[in-house]
């Protein structure tokens, strides 16, 4: 565990190497979501299976999220990818990456290929959508709801009946965030890419979605904007795919690693096949 200073903001970092001691198979950078997320999801769920296959891992808390700093203000999508920018490059992380973002983290993860088409090798987008209008104008209402809903007894209790005391806790977080600073404000003010940019990226995009999820039906478009996308469906899942089905979203990562160039050294990484 780590603690660097970037730019004023205090980030909380993991970074796991391979397994084995040798030198990494690859590079991935794992991005997590908003409001109840954070570098956690990852740690208990993905992390240490591409640690195990050979590849080198780097996972932070976001600004606002877990043990990072919570500036009061300061949280549009752009400056989200300005962190992640100052990270790589205080960690000397100069080679090409591979970036895996749940939900939002995805929403980054296509802010840094647009900006930086050369050091991003691959994106796997878990339940995500690169910023457009129609991104900003869905997440002032969710926003807004969350800032306006989370707070109240009734609220709270629905989620502990329904999803337990762990995550009405992450609830009661995600509360503090909304009323202690601007993201609600900040995130559908963001710089959005134009269209034309969002099409310049070339790099191979593996889109995950649940089969449930509203996000699902935005599948044909994003194939469509972007040249090397293509996408794949959870069956029974809702917008959770990470923390609801763990083991599948292990088995597209590794293969979609050694399919993009990753030499997997673990035996039971060694997969056979292709994502589709």
């Amino acid at each position: 565990m780590a603690f660097l200073d970037l730019d004023g903001l205090t980030v909380h970092v993991q970074r796991l190497g391979p397994q084995d001691g040798g030198p990494p198979a690859a590079t991935a950078v794992l991005l997590h979501g908003l409001l109840t997320d954070s570098l956690a999801s990852f740690y208990f769920t993905l992390a240490p299976a591409l640690s195990a296959a050979g590849v080198e891992v780097l996972m932070y808390d976001q600004r606002g999220h877990g043990r990072s700093g919570r500036p009061a203000t300061g949280y549009r999508l752009e400056q989200f990818v300005d962190d992640l920018e100052a990270l790589l490059d205080r960690l000397e992380l100069t080679g090409p990456v591979h970036l895996l973002g749940n939900s939002f983290g995805g929403t980054v993860a296509f802010g840094l290929a647009a900006r930086r088409p050369e050091q991003v090798v691959s994106i796997l987008a878990v339940e995500s959508e690169p910023a457009s209008p129609a991104w900003a104008a869905k997440l002032d209402v969710l926003l807004r709801r969350a800032e306006r809903e989370l707070p109240q007894d009734a609220t709270l209790a629905w989620v502990t009946e329904q999803h337990g005391a762990h995550t009405a806790r992450l609830a009661r977080s995600a509360s503090r965030l909304l009323s202690g600073t601007t993201l609600a404000r900040d995130i559908p003010a963001s710089l959005l890419p134009a269209e034309a940019e969002l099409r310049a990226i070339r790099c191979p995009v593996l889109a995950v979605y649940g089969t449930e999820s509203d996000l699902a039906e935005q599948s044909d478009w994003l194939d469509e904007l972007l040249p090397g996308c293509r996408s794949t469906f959870v069956a029974g899942q809702e917008h959770s795919v990470l923390i609801e089905a763990p083991d599948v979203v292990r088995e597209l990562a590794l293969f979609w690693l050694q399919e993009h160039g990753a030499e997997l050294r673990d035996p039971t990484a060694r997969l056979e096949g292709r994502v589709g």
